[in-house]
């Protein structure tokens, strides 16, 4: 059961289940309007194709590994966060999934680009390929499908996000509207992490660039 009252800074109440009752607070999601064009600085290889260097784990133990200069999760496991932070940016993701995965990247450490294997003519959605989970659905499923390798562009500018898959433009610069709840607590105060998801099953990444605003 959920009991709350809004605030003057936001929510606050009590969940409570299984006997036992935790308190929370929740504060409006900051509009995040930008009133200029970003200056995009210096790219950032994340990913130097030798360990895990630039990275840490969620709570869950680790399962990501390097094997032949590709970063691989083979099965369900912790999540891999950067250990730097980013604001806007703009992101370049080369991955690869098997028969069946789910994956994806998250932006800012809560707002989640499905990376899943969705039948190419299914109608798209935001929980399948590409979209923004729980918000923004492409306007395709432009997937080549399980064992080969594909692309992310991403550009995140405030709350507006452009997404390319594959060289095709299935989200242009739409707003995602709120924070998306996720499974695993960030840093307080912290909301500009890039993480990668491995709890669904064997993915792979050969690529990951970062070009943040300055």
């Amino acid at each position: 059961m959920i009991e709350g009252e809004v605030t003057a800074n936001g929510i606050a109440g009590t969940i409570s289940r299984a006997g036992k009752s935790e308190k929370f607070t929740g504060v409006k999601a900051p509009l995040l309007k930008r009133t200029t064009a970003p200056v995009w600085g210096r790219s950032i290889e994340l990913f130097n194709g030798k360990d895990l260097s630039g990275w840490k784990t969620s709570g869950a133990a680790n399962q990501w590994e390097v094997r032949n200069g590709i970063l691989t999760s083979p099965r369900s496991g912790a999540n891999l966060i950067t250990e730097q932070t980013f604001t806007d940016f703009k992101l370049h993701v080369e991955f690869k999934y098997e028969k069946g995965s789910n994956s994806g990247v998250y932006l800012r450490g809560r707002h989640e680009v499905q990376i899943e294997d969705s039948p190419a003519d299914a109608h798209p959605a935001s929980v399948l390929f590409s979209g923004v989970y729980g918000f923004l659905a492409p306007s395709e499923i432009a997937a080549k499908g399980p064992g080969v390798w594909q692309s992310y562009d991403i550009t995140l500018i405030g709350r507006m996000v452009t997404i390319v898959v594959n060289g095709k433009t299935v989200i242009s610069n739409q707003e995602i509207p709120v924070l998306q709840a996720v499974r695993w607590t960030a840093t307080k105060g912290n909301l500009v992490r890039s993480t990668s998801r491995g709890d669904h099953g064997p993915i792979e990444f050969r690529k990951i660039t970062i070009t943040p605003a300055k």
